[in-house]
């Protein structure tokens, strides 16, 4: 938990620095006074604070973001007083529109700019490393689930929404986010086409289980407490290929098979060094073998990694960064499907805390991080009012009309935009502490 919780509060901070630089920067190129820059809010107190050229830099206490105070813009800080008094000629609202239209959006650009940095740093360093949906040869596993989409174990996936998907960690991002389209099976000589329906997307976004797996031999990872099967001389990376005479080559028919001969003895065959070795116990009275399987497809599977140099890199991580905004985009507008029942899932700051391992992995933490990017900056330039995107609006609305939309409107526009964020928030995170407690 430590460790997920300094990996937050790393990949946090970075991004909040970095979006409000992308603020800060312009403005003193406009030379426009910044009066605060702070990372996380700083209600009543502040952990550290100091002024650096007239701005005052600090650290706040709640971690929910950070800020950027520029003179002469109506913003959360709501600051009547100075927006009554004449403009100064070093204020916000005193700066061409073309300038301040620069720095409202300086925050969001730079999100997008540090996604691709980081993705091609990756791509140069890592190289992208992904299981192929075509070294599946034995198609997919399946639960109850999936069989009511159409699916059986055994199908091979070949394409949804009419798009051959290489990656197979693409295909039930896509399966989630088709609602309409079709999935492409191959089933023994046959190519079967299965419609994906809402009713489909939102039992499977409900679902807490995986309702569709690659299809993996069973290789044993390790033993539980007292595991029958363990006492009988089987060791870790053993391969179980049989059960009481009949060849079973995938683990999931285990999980089928097994529970019936709960309090039997049977026999299993299994694979080491290219010779196969007959071992006999009895089933556990809960069904059990009590035989842990190597899950991680790494193992299982043949990796396909590419490795990028140069310009290649870059261009490799701004095509990631295109991908990865797009699955953010669906998402954000599935939330929106009531029917589908998304919102449910729609998480805050626990979920994102969630979501870093519990061991540090360079390789995770800046593949999430570059993620995080991409989805602030999205977030930040929606046209809403409090978000950045609310602010440029009413700039191009000055920028077409010519006319200046008074204070009064900006910040009555202001407030609606705080009530809205702030009912997004305590949707989001209700929705964290509410699943902390099912």
């Amino acid at each position: 938990m430590i460790i997920q919780i300094l990996q937050f509060i790393l990949g946090l901070s970075l991004l909040v620095v970095l979006h409000e630089l992308g603020h800060f920067i312009p403005a003193i190129a406009f030379k426009t006074r910044v009066e605060k820059f702070y990372l996380f809010f700083d209600p009543w107190f502040s952990l550290f604070k100091t002024k650096i050229r007239g701005t005052e830099v600090g650290i706040g206490w709640l971690p929910l973001g950070g800020y950027v105070k520029i003179s002469g813009m109506v913003d959360e800080s709501m600051d009547k007083d100075q927006m009554a008094k004449p403009p100064e000629p070093w204020e916000f609202r005193s700066k061409p529109a073309w300038q301040r239209l620069i720095i409202l959006l300086g925050g969001v650009t730079v999100n997008f700019i540090v996604a691709i940095v980081i993705y091609s740093g990756m791509m140069a360093y890592y190289g992208d490393t992904y299981v192929s949906n075509d070294s599946l040869k034995d198609g997919v596993w399946v639960n109850d689930l999936g069989h009511e989409l159409g699916l059986m174990t055994g199908d091979r996936i070949i394409s949804v929404g009419g798009d051959n998907l290489d990656r197979f960690s693409d295909i039930k991002i896509e399966m989630l986010l088709g609602s309409g389209s079709n999935v492409a099976v191959a089933r023994g000589a046959d190519i079967i086409m299965l419609p994906i329906t809402t009713d489909f997307v939102a039992k499977a976004i409900e679902s807490k289980a995986p309702w569709m797996t690659p299809r993996i031999p069973y290789f044993v990872k390790g033993f539980t407490e007292n595991s029958p099967a363990g006492k009988t001389g089987l060791l870790q990376g053993d391969q179980i290929v049989s059960f009481n005479g009949v060849s079973m080559p995938y683990f999931d028919q285990y999980i089928k098979e097994v529970p019936n001969f709960a309090g039997q003895p049977v026999t299993i065959g299994i694979l080491r060094s290219d010779s196969v070795i007959s071992f006999d116990f009895t089933v556990s009275e809960n069904g059990q073998m009590g035989v842990y399987y190597e899950n991680n497809l790494a193992e299982l599977f043949p990796l396909t990694t590419i490795k990028y140099t140069g310009f290649g890199a870059v261009r490799e991580g701004w095509n990631q960064s295109i991908t990865k905004l797009g699955f953010y985009i669906r998402q954000v507008k599935l939330i929106f499907q009531p029917e589908t029942g998304a919102y449910k899932e729609a998480g805050g700051f626990i979920a994102i805390l969630q979501q870093y391992p519990t061991e540090w992995d360079w390789r995770y933490f800046w593949s999430f991080t570059a993620f995080l990017s991409l989805a602030l900056g999205f977030l930040n330039v929606l046209p809403i009012p409090a978000l950045d995107g609310g602010h440029v609006v009413f700039v191009l609305v000055e920028m077409i009309t010519g006319k200046v939309p008074s204070t009064k409107i900006m910040e009555t526009a202001q407030m609606i935009g705080f009530f809205l964020l702030l009912g997004l928030f305590v949707l989001v995170n209700g929705n964290d502490v509410f699943k902390l407690f099912q």
